[in-house]
């Protein structure tokens, strides 16, 4: 079974600002590949400072044909020597190092470049895991060491946030840490009487917590 069919494009002007849902890369089931860019998503972000991504600047248009080698440009080189590392940090299972698609969803073609990220739309089902960071995590100050790699995390939907409407907050303990990114966050609402695990992999921290990596596993 696929992990996903749809990767969300998202984009925010800078750290501490909101995500804003920009277009969606589908994957058909005759394996084609799409591009869409979602109107409203946009026009909200323009007025953050938004332009369309550089090889897809019309909003109106679907595109097909090279979608997915233009979005894939983003992935580690294969022939980098850190590439295992790459990918054992990610989790990525051997059999997909070579599916494109699948890169992208599940290491969210981050770039230090630009505020660009890839979040896939994940399908409940039993033995699915994948890895995201925490968002809004930087707005709490959390001392270093608050939490630690593979201590396990707690969530609660969020059903009446304002901005959201499959917000979800996670939770060390009593301590709030921030919340499941957008687009990942739909899982906890969609995955019904299944049993979601959250388990933290790796944090980037320097006197207070700046980012924390979770597992997401059911």
């Amino acid at each position: 079974m696929n992990d996903f069919e749809k990767i969300y494009l998202s984009w925010r002007p800078g750290d501490r600002k909101r995500r804003h849902i920009v277009g969606v890369l589908e994957h058909h089931p005759d394996n084609r590949y799409t591009f869409n860019y979602e109107i409203s998503g946009v026009e909200e972000a323009k007025k953050e400072g938004f332009t369309p991504y550089t090889e897809f600047t019309d909003i109106t248009k679907t595109y097909n044909g090279n979608v997915l080698d233009v979005f894939a440009q983003r992935l580690i080189k294969s022939e980098r020597r850190d590439v295992q590392s790459f990918y054992d940090f990610w989790e990525i299972e051997p059999q997909f190092v070579n599916d494109k698609f699948y890169l992208l969803g599940h290491t969210q073609g981050l770039l230090p470049t630009d505020n660009f990220e890839f979040l896939a739309e994940y399908i409940p089902f039993s033995g699915l895991h994948f890895l995201t960071d925490l968002a809004g995590v930087n707005r709490h100050k959390l001392p270093a060491n608050s939490v630690a790699p593979l201590n396990e995390l707690r969530y609660e939907l969020d059903k009446d946030n304002p901005y959201y409407p499959f917000a979800v907050k996670v939770y060390k303990d009593d301590i709030e840490l921030g919340y499941i990114k957008k687009v990942h966050s739909k899982l906890f609402y969609n995955a019904g009487e299944k049993k979601i695990k959250l388990t933290v992999k790796a944090i980037d921290q320097n006197g207070f917590i700046k980012r924390i990596f979770v597992k997401v596993s059911l």
